[in-house]
């Protein structure tokens, strides 16, 4: 599992978040510290020392005042930061859809219209330096989009839209999370995010805009064959082709994703093939069933294919 990296942000809104976590740790080490002060000072400290931590004014004053005071000031301060989250300080320049489903993450890039462009599963990708917008929808329960390099969590809540802005700071590659228990394999409900610099994007995005190339080699049309033979194509997209099922991800790119089953395995033709064998005894309680009836000759003729979908 790519798991996600907190307090080393990568973006501004990941840079506010990190500086009011660090301001929370540290004043909560303050506190801890002057608590434990107090206590060995109201245990093994002088009379006066004991008088002077039971007097009605210190009490007040440290008990109730301070953390009136300190506590107010916080809550303000990441009010602020968490409004920022929703408003975009820069002109849009990436739409992008993300739909929470049990338990994958379905990606929709979107023109200005709203309509699809490009159609994508378990991985984002971004330009560097540029403002995303993010449309968070939930086909089923509720998820918890979160990637903490580059901003905060938002909840994707089934039939409302909640919207996110971010941008990336530097090209690299991130791990997000959903952050919210949605039941079964919540743990394995990961997501990558890719952040490309501008021009590398816009070829990036170009290439996804056209059809995958055919098949290379015999073994891989073999497992084209098999794989729209085999009732993969009534689940997932392939475009192209006759694959024109909406119930899982969109494989039209599969072959060029970094990692598979929503970030949980590497991308190669042996996990290929064993997910499409065995997806529960990988991820349990996935909606893919198991396909132990695929021979092994079979398995690597439609890994080979998904494999060359890039």
């Amino acid at each position: 599992m790519f798991w996600p990296v907190v307090l080393d942000p990568a973006g501004p809104n990941a840079s506010e978040i990190a500086t009011l976590s660090w301001l929370l740790i540290a004043v909560v080490t303050v506190v801890f510290i002057a608590v434990c002060v107090a206590l060995a000072t109201a245990v093994f400290g002088s009379h006066r020392w004991k008088r002077f931590l039971s007097h009605n004014g210190t009490i007040l004053t440290a008990g109730f005042a301070a953390p009136v005071v300190v506590l107010t000031a916080l809550l303000l301060y990441s009010l602020v930061i968490t409004k920022s989250l929703s408003l975009g300080s820069e002109p849009e320049y990436l739409r992008v859809r993300v739909t929470g489903e049990m338990w994958w993450w379905r990606v929709d890039y979107l023109d200005s219209a709203g309509h699809q462009t490009i159609g994508d599963a378990n991985e984002l990708n971004i330009p560097v330096g540029k403002s995303i917008t993010l449309e968070l929808e939930s086909a089923d329960v509720i998820h918890s989009f979160w990637v903490p390099q580059l901003s905060g969590k938002k909840e994707m809540i089934p039939g409302r839209r909640n919207i996110l802005h971010f941008s990336a700071d530097k090209a690299g590659t991130y791990a997000g999370q959903c952050a919210e228990f949605c039941g079964g394999p919540h743990a394995l409900m990961g997501l990558t995010v890719i952040a490309h610099q501008p021009e590398d994007f816009e070829a990036w995005r170009t290439r996804r805009r056209a059809d995958p190339p055919p098949p290379k080699d015999d073994l891989a049309k073999r497992g084209a064959t098999l794989f729209l033979n085999s009732g993969c194509a009534a689940c997932h997209v392939v475009r192209g082709t006759s694959a024109n099922g909406e119930a899982g991800p969109d494989l039209t790119f599969v072959g060029a994703r970094k990692r598979l089953a929503a970030g949980i395995l590497p991308n190669n033709r042996g996990t290929l093939a064993g997910w499409v064998a065995d997806s529960q005894a990988i991820k349990p309680g996935n909606r893919m069933p198991s396909y132990p009836m695929i021979s092994a000759g079979d398995l690597q003729a439609i890994a080979a294919y998904l494999e060359q979908l890039r």
